[in-house]
């Protein structure tokens, strides 16, 4: 069994997309991949000034640390820093890419499998350099994800697919991405996550173009249907059971809090 070790940037993960992220299921999304759970971090940035000065937001915010730790990570702070640059700007600054970096390349001695959770272009090289001394590394993330990293780990999760990983999953609705789209026939077909395992998918999710909503409303226009599938787009939509199998309908861009 593979050894395990997550090390996520909360940061990068809750403002794209990863807000009221649940912990738990990203360490039974590492366990599902075969492995054995060592290590895992979460790096977070701390406001101490802030905190000293408003009581309910420091309360607010330590009740969430305690709640992750509960999970089983370990919080790695890094302290906000203000400071006025060049134009005369405050600038308020809490980056904790290095300490991330440094603690995976020091810690992965005793692994064989990294969860890396951030859709910074700025930890390709950290992947190079952990996939170099022989590990997997996967990557979890949200929007905004760089596609040189997504092109350099061995395989990535999109959070918006993973089930039950963020707070807003309800109303039974569905997420996927269309991977065909037939334009001169106006079909094609969805694939949908099923579990966490890494082929815990489904891809025969049919898909008509009278299904699609643009703007709320059904759609004929090819091309913006083309550009979904394209784009990769993350979709959201009912399934109905027919007689030749699984139809999606209500199909529609999902729209992630921001």
């Amino acid at each position: 069994m593979l050894k395990a070790g997550i090390f996520l940037d909360a940061e990068n993960l809750s403002r794209n997309g990863g807000w009221g992220i649940r912990y738990e299921i990203i360490k039974d999304l590492v366990e599902a991949q075969g492995t054995r759970m060592l290590r895992a971090n979460a790096y977070l940035a701390i406001d101490v000034d802030r905190e000293m000065q408003d009581h309910q937001y420091r309360i607010r915010n330590e009740n969430y640390r305690d709640a992750i730790r509960r999970t089983g990570f370990h919080l790695v702070l890094k302290e906000v820093r203000r400071y006025v640059d060049s134009a005369g700007e405050l600038v308020v600054k809490a980056n904790a890419d290095l300490d991330l970096a440094v603690d995976a390349l020091l810690q992965s001695d005793n692994l064989d499998y990294i969860l890396l959770g951030s859709g910074d272009g700025d930890f390709l090289r950290l992947v190079r350099a952990l996939q170099n001394r022989g590990k997997r590394v996967d990557l979890l993330s949200f929007a905004n994800t760089s596609n040189d990293l997504v092109r350099e780990v061995d395989n990535h999760f999109s959070g918006f697919l993973i089930p039950g990983l963020i707070g807003n999953d309800d109303q039974g609705r569905n997420r996927g991405i269309m991977h065909a789209f037939n334009e001169e026939r106006g079909f094609g077909f969805i694939t949908m996550r099923t579990g966490l395992g890494l082929h815990d998918s489904r891809h025969d999710i049919f898909c008509h173009i009278k299904d699609v909503l643009k703007d709320d409303r059904p759609t004929t226009d090819t091309a913006y249907v083309a550009h979904l599938k394209h784009q990769k787009v993350i979709l959201e939509f009912d399934i109905e059971d027919t007689d030749d199998g699984l139809k999606a309908t209500n199909i529609s861009e999902f729209k992630w809090k921001k």
